[in-house]
């Protein structure tokens, strides 16, 4: 298995690409802002071919790379359908504009081919098996996306802005809501083994049990109680 991953852009924000190994197809996840460029290198690193974009949600810092990198290869991107319009107009994720500066680098709209997620569904993409879950909270139509354990390597959990080393994802912008978020949590995150990895939309790798351990929202989920007042991250 191969994952090669980098913040891109004003916000820091994680893209993955993940392929069975060096030399094959791939999948790439989250190409957001000023991403295009560390898309194409690691593409030419470890000589893999794309075959389709796939998305955690529709904020820019998510999506802003999607169009160019979807044209440069001919390849669909997949999205969840509560989220789409947000490729369309940015600002209606943020509620507000993001700045004339910035959108002067951002290639705003659909690419050609555009695919929706359903919850549950297994995705079959480039010799990988995605199992998705939607799991609003952050947006109505944010989704994460697992790996299945193999002999060789834990199962690996691509949890977008849902939930972060340490923290969660922001829920006050437009269709943000905690007691989704919470549920997302609840039901998404805590049935999963602590050997999972996770690789978040923001920040380090954790594993699912570090989270649990110390996470202060997980742990309030798991004991049932309310939201916690730490900090939260994300854009």
């Amino acid at each position: 298995m191969l994952i090669a991953g980098f913040p891109a852009g004003a916000w820091g924000t994680n893209c993955y690409l993940v392929a069975p190994a060096a030399g094959e197809e791939c999948v790439i996840i989250d190409p957001g802002h000023e991403a295009t460029e560390g898309v194409e290198e690691a593409l030419k690193k470890h000589r893999l071919k794309p075959v389709a974009v796939v998305l955690t949600h529709g904020h820019i810092d998510h999506v802003a790379s999607v169009v160019p990198v979807c044209g440069a290869h001919g390849v669909p991107a997949w999205i969840h359908p509560e989220d789409r319009y947000m490729m369309k107009d940015p600002s209606m994720g943020l509620g507000r504009s993001i700045g004339m500066p910035l959108m002067g680098e951002i290639t705003v709209g659909e690419p050609d081919d555009v695919k929706e997620l359903t919850d549950g569904v297994q995705l079959e993409l480039a010799g990988l098996e995605l199992s998705v879950a939607h799991a609003p909270g952050h947006t109505k139509g944010s989704v994460t996306f697992r790996m299945p354990e193999t002999a060789e390597i834990p199962s690996v959990f691509f949890s977008g802005d849902l939930l972060f080393a340490g923290s969660i994802g922001r829920t006050d912008l437009p269709g943000g809501d905690m007691a989704e978020m919470l549920d997302s949590l609840a039901r998404v995150c805590l049935p999963l083994d602590d050997s999972t990895v996770v690789l978040s939309g923001h920040g380090p790798q954790t594993t699912i049990g570090r989270e649990r351990a110390t996470n202060p929202y997980l742990r309030d989920v798991a004991a049932g109680q309310g939201a916690s007042e730490a900090p939260r991250r994300g854009m």
